[in-house]
């Protein structure tokens, strides 16, 4: 019980420790990948929820310019990838990518609405190649490697349940 408590704070914080630190001196494009997004992907419909919220919260207070902006986007996006949960973990990669990319437009789209294009922003063709474009193919390939290490991980755990 408690692990499956102490087990999402400590990935939330990892992956926020990441984020923040380490990824940011690693800049593709000017792009970090969104290791909360694809941590909030992971869980289901009622985790992912908690999770995204706890994960836009700790955003909300170190980027964010309205606190509850980043946990609405990915309290919504932890509610809806959760219906995908019973076909989300099988053996091919196409659906956790396709959740990861669509996932991460829709969080670049949303901040753009409510960032910039309610401050008379309209330049979407250019905040979609120069922002969104280069954000979502590396979150998409940081979101494969860690599915990679995900079901690489598991599978020794499968191997000694159908040995016993």
């Amino acid at each position: 019980m408690i692990k499956k408590r102490i087990l999402p704070v400590v990935m939330i914080l990892a992956a926020f420790l990441l984020q923040t630190t380490v990824f940011q001196s690693i800049k593709l494009a000017g792009a970090v990948p969104n290791l909360l997004l694809v941590l909030t992907i992971t869980y289901g419909r009622t985790s992912g929820l908690v999770i995204g919220f706890f994960s836009g919260l700790l955003l909300d207070c170190l980027y964010g310019s309205v606190i509850g902006l980043y946990a609405f986007i990915f309290m919504t996006i932890g509610f809806v990838v959760g219906f995908c949960k019973k076909i989300y973990f099988t053996d091919s990669l196409i659906l956790p990518v396709v959740l990861i990319a669509s996932s991460d437009f829709v969080y670049c789209f949303y901040y753009y609405v409510t960032e910039f294009l309610m401050r008379g922003r309209l330049h979407l063709g250019f905040y979609f190649i120069h922002k969104f474009l280069p954000e979502i193919l590396y979150t998409t390939l940081a979101g494969v490697l860690l599915f990679e290490l995900a079901a690489h991980l598991e599978k020794p755990k499968e191997r000694k349940r159908k040995e016993i």
